[in-house]
């Protein structure tokens, strides 16, 4: 019983559910997620943990760089049914608005050649720059919770 609790604890958050889509399909560092979802290192990895913990995620260290991934044999851990939830979230404005931040970032560490906190800590200051340039009230993708 503890272990379903695990399974459905993990899916009971929007941050951990934001977290499977980005890693469904690619390995991410840390710090594209915390670029895409706009928090600390500290609750990207406290969150990474309960997800890896309850089977989802598979993980591998590169240096200082830690990388997650979606486990691709979900169904054989008895967890298929996820896939089909991050199915119908993939079709969400929120999942859309995640993609096109992820876009960015990926895009902005090709032009730094860096996937380190360094240039995401560039990477968010210059969102920032851009949403303020955008009038008030305006806010990047990963901003909002």
């Amino acid at each position: 019983m503890n272990e379903h609790l695990r399974v459905f604890r993990a899916l009971s958050d929007e941050t951990r559910l934001r977290i499977l889509l980005l890693v469904s399909g690619r390995e991410l560092c840390v710090c594209q997620i915390m670029a895409v979802l706009g928090t600390s290192q500290p609750l990207v990895s406290r969150n990474l943990n309960l997800l890896k913990a309850a089977g989802f995620l598979l993980s591998r260290r590169e240096k200082k760089l830690m990388f997650y991934k979606l486990r691709p044999d979900l169904e054989a851990h008895g967890l298929g049914f996820a896939g089909d939830i991050l199915k119908d979230l993939a079709r969400t404005e929120r999942a859309a608005e995640d993609r096109s931040c992820l876009q960015e970032c990926q895009e902005f560490q090709k032009t730094t050649g860096r996937c380190d906190m360094k240039s995401f800590r560039e990477f968010i200051r210059k969102k920032k720059k851009l949403s303020s340039g955008n009038g008030a009230g305006a806010e990047s993708p990963g901003a909002r919770r």
